[in-house]
């Protein structure tokens, strides 16, 4: 096995055992979703013989978008990630959400069909790097090409999704212009961060200091490389802050920094 993919089932490992929190009972995220006004779709895109089911959101507007590919947590599509989705779509982006467990799951089937948060987390683990890859760029090559899209891409992820983003943003893809990592691992290696050639945008809760360790590292990489990297750290919100906040048992500061990081995510955003 080489190093990379060591490092990748380590890190999936790793947030397996860590991450607790029943994140498919969404009912309440799927109940927002259902009073949407937007139009909503799934498509399948293919990654050679790899059918990948996709979550879609369009926005509301004359004029083209930019599109934003959305790299779900390790938890895989739930419906709290679709939200995601719609509300990018709110702010006027087309967004995509890929199911990177697609064929996972019994039947050949996806998030849906492994069970729940541990089957999901589980399964995340046996993901080879390459195909993750290969499924994003199929993901936003389908997205980019719709005639509604403006050609430009922006990359954000979540917990797991958020590492996807940053390793995301070293494979040298042409259309995309930034990275929006939130509480995800960064790259351990300078050639990686090498390869960057988009800013990248972190947010991170200031009560999660397994990730926030990583942070010294990305940055003085970051700096050596001569990337864009600004991490910004929320106080008081915890691990998950942008989807826990939404919960309807949400605490003030996780409600606070995922305010407040939606507003410095569209910002961003508007300015590609």
């Amino acid at each position: 096995m080489s190093f990379p993919r060591r490092l990748f089932l380590a890190a999936a490992l790793g947030l397996a055992a860590l991450l607790t929190v029943p994140a498919l009972a969404q009912d309440w995220a799927k109940a927002r979703l259902d009073k949407s006004p937007r139009h909503l779709e799934w498509v399948t895109v293919q990654n050679g013989s790899r059918a990948v089911k996709c979550f879609i959101a369009f926005p509301e507007r004359k004029d083209k978008a930019v599109a934003v590919l959305v790299i779900h947590e390790i938890f895989g599509l739930t419906d709290w990630v679709r939200g995601v989705c719609d509300q990018l779509a709110e702010a006027g982006y087309i967004a995509i959400a890929p199911d990177l467990l697609s064929g996972v799951g019994p039947g050949g089937g996806g998030t849906d069909a492994l069970g729940g948060a541990d089957g999901a987390r589980a399964a995340i683990a046996t993901l080879p790097p390459d195909q993750v890859t290969a499924d994003l760029n199929a993901a936003a090559d389908y997205v980019t090409k719709l005639p509604a899209a403006n050609g430009k891409l922006a990359v954000g992820g979540f917990c797991w999704g958020g590492g996807q983003t940053f390793r995301y943003a070293t494979t040298g893809r042409m259309d995309l212009k930034a990275a929006f990592v939130f509480y995800g691992n960064g790259p351990e290696q300078p050639a990686q961060f090498a390869q960057i050639k988009v800013p990248v945008l972190g947010f991170y809760g200031g009560n999660d200091a397994r990730v926030n360790a990583t942070v010294p590292k990305s940055t003085e990489l970051a700096k050596e490389a001569g990337i864009r990297y600004e991490p910004t750290t929320y106080e008081g919100a915890g691990h998950g802050f942008m989807r826990t906040a939404e919960a309807p048992d949400a605490k003030d500061p996780d409600k606070k920094a995922r305010d407040e990081s939606w507003k410095r995510w569209k910002d961003a955003l508007g300015k590609l």
